[in-house]
């Protein structure tokens, strides 16, 4: 398992019942989540929640304020620091869990001898982006939401960046890579965390089992002939992390070797355990690739 626990801003306090509860800074928030099968281990601290969020049976939902919170407010990770704002569709504009995977990339980044360049497609809010930048790397960030592509550079700005150092493209993230291909770019390092399932401006249907496979088929032809690692993140439960190290063995390390590893994301909780977040595989370079036992 990839366990991010490098937190200080952020933790989660209790899981049960379809339901988490967080600490994001000073603020508690309780929040669906339809892996949480077990009942509640610690039910006092669920009554100190600053807000809940409550699914609506006609889809989507509503956060319930049960104290006065600012619009946004701000989280620190190591270096970085990320705004947290709760959405209409439940998100709070980061994924915690992914801290572990910014540790791994930034430590590869920092131990390469020259400029990195890190194509980061789906890139959402810009966690891994700014994680990157901040370890010395070159980043063009991805997605097709200019709102979500924004906020990143908002982030950015939270974590005092150099701006020179990223690309900012809000576009379809598969026409994207179709086109940089065409154009003969190519970039050291790839990672991507693509939705479970999507539509695109004309009303294409995006659906993770059927489009990651050519989706990193086709970023694999972006690898430069010194690459660094290629990073697939998935919250679809139904692809496990053997799905993912299938992958990246059959197109990136069948063409550069290199090691291939996947494992549940998880993030520690409070009261016990742990609370699961999706998988990740991840491939590494034949120099960078870690010794065997």
């Amino acid at each position: 398992m990839y366990t991010a626990d490098g937190w200080r801003d952020y933790e989660v306090l209790d899981t049960g019942d379809g339901m988490k509860l967080e600490r994001w800074g000073s603020f508690l928030l309780s929040r669906p989540d339809p892996q949480v099968i077990w009942p509640k281990a610690d039910k006092e601290s669920w009554s100190r929640a600053d807000a809940r969020y409550h699914r609506s049976s006609k889809g989507g939902g509503e956060w319930e304020f049960v104290k006065k919170l600012p619009e946004s407010w701000t989280v620190k990770y190591r270096s970085c620091q990320f705004i947290v704002h709760p959405t209409s569709f439940k998100h709070t504009g980061l994924f915690p869990e992914q801290a572990v995977n910014w540790d791994w990339m930034s430590g590869l980044i920092q131990n390469r001898q020259q400029e990195t360049r890190v194509l980061n497609l789906f890139g959402y809010t810009g966690g891994a982006t700014c994680a990157c930048i901040s370890a010395g790397a070159h980043v063009t960030h991805v997605d097709a939401a200019k709102g979500m592509v924004q906020w990143a550079g908002e982030n950015r700005k939270m974590c005092g960046l150099d701006e020179n150092r990223v690309r900012w493209i809000v576009d379809d993230c598969v026409k994207f890579v179709e086109r940089e291909a065409r154009r003969g770019k190519t970039y050291d390092a790839i990672l991507m965390d693509p939705p479970s399932y999507g539509r695109g401006p004309k009303g294409e249907i995006w659906k993770l089992e059927d489009e990651l496979y050519p989706l990193v088929e086709a970023a694999s032809a972006l690898i430069s002939d010194d690459p660094l690692f290629m990073l697939i993140n998935s919250y679809t439960t139904g692809l496990q992390p053997a799905v993912l190290s299938n992958i990246l063995t059959k197109t990136v390390q069948k063409r550069f070797g290199g090691h291939v590893e996947a494992g549940e994301v998880v993030l520690p909780v409070r009261s016990g355990g742990v609370l699961p977040c999706g998988a990740s595989g991840r491939w590494t370079a034949p120099k960078n690739a870690p010794a065997k036992e």
